[in-house]
């Protein structure tokens, strides 16, 4: 029953948007010649463009299709669906302009009636999906519009996948209970027990109306993999299968192809392509000349201020570990007194530290101490946008402590970076910054760099944790 109602949704969607799009068309041409240029009339009649929306529609509609506009969307952000309609309204308009000034050479038609088309129906559109995403995540955090799951194991995977689905009730999902053959029954995680074990799959499956079946077997329990697949398809249950090596792989798993053989990359690191990285480099060289540029002023006042704050040099050096683990000595404008190597070394700054000087509380508190990295960043010591690097001390301790902590050093660390901008600076949690940095690295985009770059001017320079 509640597939049967899914399919009807889905066809009432389609249904919406065909009409939608076909009134779009009218209702730019009512605006242009009725209400922006009353006095105005056009080559063609109203009627023509109608005709147009005919052929049209259709079209739009299998754009619509191919651009996964009608996917499931349950646990996607509405900024996703609102770019798909985006991008597919774009081609659907570029295919529309080619249709008619290309292929049938008809001049008659209004530019400006197409384009206040294009406006209009994006709009629409994509007003639609928000007012409608919005109802629905209302209604399911109500707890209608349900989608029962049963869960087949427990492991790790199953704990991480019961967080996300307890901490997002607006996706609508319920666990009904799950399946294990090491943990007894009455066996409860965050409101989801455990009914039975994994054998009593078949007759839960055919005696419950439930959509999905969540593996998320351990990795001891494998070898029941193979029959409880079969015994889903059998049932003719949507199936997924949640590994339980997650903590290996990467969030985003990079799968390559041999010969038909799927082979999944522990680690995918979209800056070891020989490409990206001369990209990035060149970004991070001029972005660093106009940088040093742009703040020398403020450098030139900041050197003037530690001089005179306490006896010593202007220029800090502290050796770090960067890319592939090398290290290099990092600078920036000195911020505490002079003091002995081993008296440097014993840790971080704390708050209220008396290590540092009166101007220095207010360069640190600012970031402004950071700036001579930009000459790091200009001789290839670091990346405007990257992991902060740490002392060569602590990451052999972290290297040993923390899983997955050396995966850092796989790209030049930066100046700022997304645990940064995040707040995890100073005395927070090294784990959560590691994890940070890894989705960093895992993820890495121009435009995720941009979006670093800026969000650092609102949340990177002044931190409470900057001291």
């Amino acid at each position: 029953m509640i597939k049967e109602n899914q399919r009807i949704f889905n066809r009432l969607l389609v249904l919406i948007d065909m009409v939608i799009i076909f009134c779009s068309m009218p209702f730019a041409y009512i605006v242009k010649f009725k209400i922006l240029a009353p006095g105005e009339v056009g080559r063609l009649p109203i009627q023509s463009y109608l005709r147009l929306m005919v052929m049209v529609t259709p079209v739009y509609l299998l754009i619509y299709f191919l651009n996964s506009v009608y996917d499931p969307k349950r646990t996607s952000r509405i900024k996703h669906e609102c770019f798909a309609l985006l991008k597919a309204n774009v081609m659907g308009m570029g295919a529309l302009i080619v249709g008619i000034y290309v292929i049938i050479k008809d001049i008659d038609y209004a530019r400006s009636v197409l384009g206040l088309f294009f406006f209009v129906n994006t709009f629409a559109t994509m007003a639609f999906r928000v007012v409608l995403r919005k109802t629905l995540r209302f209604a399911r955090k109500k707890g209608y519009n349900q989608k029962h799951i049963l869960l087949v194991g427990y492991s790790d995977a199953a704990e991480a996948f019961i967080d996300r689905i307890v901490g997002n009730p607006q996706w609508g999902y319920s666990v009904y209970g799950l399946l294990d053959n090491r943990k007894e029954p009455g066996y409860e995680y965050k409101g989801v027990r455990v009914i039975g074990p994994v054998t009593a799959l078949t007759p839960i499956l055919q005696e419950n109306d439930l959509e999905e079946v969540a593996i998320t077997l351990s990795l001891e329990d494998y070898d029941f993999l193979e029959e409880v697949v079969k015994e889903c398809e059998k049932q003719g249950v949507h199936t997924q299968f949640i590994p339980d090596y997650n903590k290996f792989i990467p969030s985003r798993a990079y799968t390559e192809d041999l010969f038909g053989l799927p082979l999944i990359n522990i680690r995918y690191v979209p800056l070891a392509n020989a490409g990206y990285a001369t990209l990035k480099r060149i970004a991070d060289f001029f972005g660093a000349l106009i940088g040093i540029i742009i703040t020398s002023p403020i450098m030139i006042v900041a050197a003037v201020l530690v001089k005179l704050s306490s006896p010593g040099p202007i220029i800090f050096k502290q050796q770090r570990v960067g890319l592939h683990n090398r290290p290099f000595n990092m600078y920036k404008f000195r911020s505490m007194r002079m003091q002995e190597d081993s008296e440097e070394k014993k840790g971080w700054t704390v708050k209220d530290d008396p290590r540092v000087t009166g101007i220095g509380k207010f360069l640190r508190r600012t970031s402004l101490d950071e700036l001579p990295q930009l000459f790091n960043i200009l001789i290839g010591d670091m990346s405007i946008v990257g992991p902060r690097p740490e002392r060569p001390q602590f990451v052999e301790k972290f290297q040993e402590e923390i899983p997955r902590y050396m995966i850092k050093h796989q790209v030049r660390p930066g100046l700022t970076g997304w645990a940064q901008v995040n707040g995890l600076r100073g005395d927070t949690s090294i784990e959560e910054r590691i994890e940070h940095d890894i989705f960093y690295i895992e993820n890495w985009t121009v435009g995720f760099d941009i979006k670093i770059f800026f969000m650092t001017f609102f949340t990177g320079f002044i931190n409470k944790n900057a001291y």
